[in-house]
């Protein structure tokens, strides 16, 4: 079982040309809305690469709402655990060039609103894999950590914030992109070469950490072994959501109690490929797609 406590959005998405300059107007191409949050991206994203899924989060007494939950509840994520509360549902305005790179402005809204007392004891089992990011409140975030002692722990610091050394102890596995490596190796006072960080990090909190590196794939390292897995090329359309993609499909393979480096391949696939397509949820792949990419890797 995969036990996300996370972001529920409702994406905005503008697909231009460029992104505009600070004060600046550009025309956009097109305009969709799609369901989004990371942690609900990661939670449709381990559903898809095959998972049992709960989602814990909150989201407004809005249209937005709805919307924002269509894709977990076509895709058989247990919902029980969503509160709805008085704030907006939360957004993000997405920008997507003709490269395929985005910029993204989020406004939590209700997921501020989100709290670990919703998670019930009995879903923190040891054999569940809980993943948690840094879209809700942090204080919560931690609360439910150090209930959850004895679950697998899978943090993806992202957004980049300062974390509290308190918090990085309590967990089983850290994933983050090079941004947020950089942003925590500053914060922590570790090395920011990517390499070096994850050994690094990993040696002071005796657990994997994961650096994600865009179009060169990812890595891994856990008691000073480096893992490393290229990524393959692909035809980029869009990068939202990759790393999600990829945190999703890593907690899915862990759940299947695979090695780390199996995990690995299998969440540089899952990214890849969700940058073949548009959008971060309907991006994702399936289970095959993960298998067969994976096993290439």
């Amino acid at each position: 079982m995969v036990v996300v406590f996370g972001s529920i959005n409702l994406d905005l998405v503008a697909q231009v040309t460029r992104m505009p300059l600070p004060g600046e107007t550009v025309r956009g191409q097109a305009f969709a809305t799609a369901p989004g949050g990371k942690g609900a991206n990661q939670a449709l994203a381990a559903a898809r690469a095959g998972a049992s899924v709960k989602m814990f989060g909150a989201v407004g007494r809005d249209a937005f709402g709805a919307a924002a939950l269509a894709n977990l509840e076509a895709s058989g994520v247990d919902l029980t655990g969503v509160i709805a509360v008085d704030t907006a549902t939360g957004i993000a305005m997405i920008h997507v060039d003709a490269y395929g790179e985005n910029a993204i402005t989020v406004v939590a809204g209700a997921n501020d609103g989100a709290h670990a007392g919703q998670v019930p004891d009995e879903a923190l089992r040891p054999d569940a894999v809980l993943v948690m990011q840094l879209e809700v409140p942090l204080a919560e975030v931690m609360a439910l950590a150090g209930r959850a002692r004895g679950t697998r722990i899978v943090l993806n610091a992202a957004p980049a914030q300062a974390l509290p050394d308190e918090l990085l102890r309590m967990i089983d596995t850290l994933i983050v992109n090079e941004t947020e490596a950089a942003f925590a190796a500053a914060d922590l006072g570790l090395p920011a070469e990517p390499e070096q960080f994850a050994l690094e990090a990993s040696a002071r909190y005796r657990c994997p950490v994961v650096v994600s590196l865009g179009s060169r794939g990812a890595i891994a390292a856990r008691e000073g072994e480096l893992i490393r897995i290229a990524a393959p090329a692909m035809d980029v359309v869009d990068t939202t959501g990759a790393g999600d993609a990829l945190v999703g499909a890593v907690a899915a393979a862990l759940d299947r109690g695979v090695s780390l480096r199996q995990a690995l391949a299998e969440g540089v696939a899952a990214g890849s490929l969700a940058c073949t397509r548009r959008g971060a949820q309907a991006a994702l792949p399936t289970p095959a797609e993960i298998a067969t990419l994976a096993a290439t890797l």
